[in-house]
């Protein structure tokens, strides 16, 4: 679904996140995960029509969250909200920052972004984009 929305993953790697890590990162979950930074002009739009609603019960059928997610706290996938933030969770789980110009400049139209995917690899396949 990803790459069929003509997404780019730029790096991926599994880790558990045990509670610690998770508490320093995001404190609602730990467990293993996938974590991706993806690519994409547009990304932003794109993506968020990829995920749709928050509420995974209201997201359209085609989305991420509505095959994957349970509920308004259980929506299986979160978006990097600024390039300051996608820096900040690439670096926390890659160590580094990609050099890229487009990753840190923040345009009105968000038109270049990168974001961290988690994915849950579990029978539901839930997907947590970051």
């Amino acid at each position: 679904m990803i790459l069929e929305a003509n997404f780019s993953i730029l790096r991926e790697i599994t880790i558990q996140l045990d509670e610690n890590l998770a508490r320093i990162f995001y404190i609602e979950h730990s467990g293993r995960v996938v974590v991706m930074v993806l690519e994409k002009e547009d990304a932003v739009v794109d993506w968020r029509a990829l995920i749709g609603s928050m509420d995974a019960s209201k997201a359209k059928v085609q989305c991420i969250r509505a095959m994957c997610g349970l509920d308004m706290v259980r929506n299986c996938v979160h978006c990097s909200d600024s390039p300051q933030s996608a820096a900040r969770e690439v670096s926390f789980f890659f160590g580094e920052v990609p050099s890229s110009g487009q990753f840190l400049s923040f345009s009105v139209h968000m038109g270049n972004y990168k974001f961290v995917c988690c994915c849950y690899p579990d029978i539901r396949f839930r997907c947590y984009c970051l």
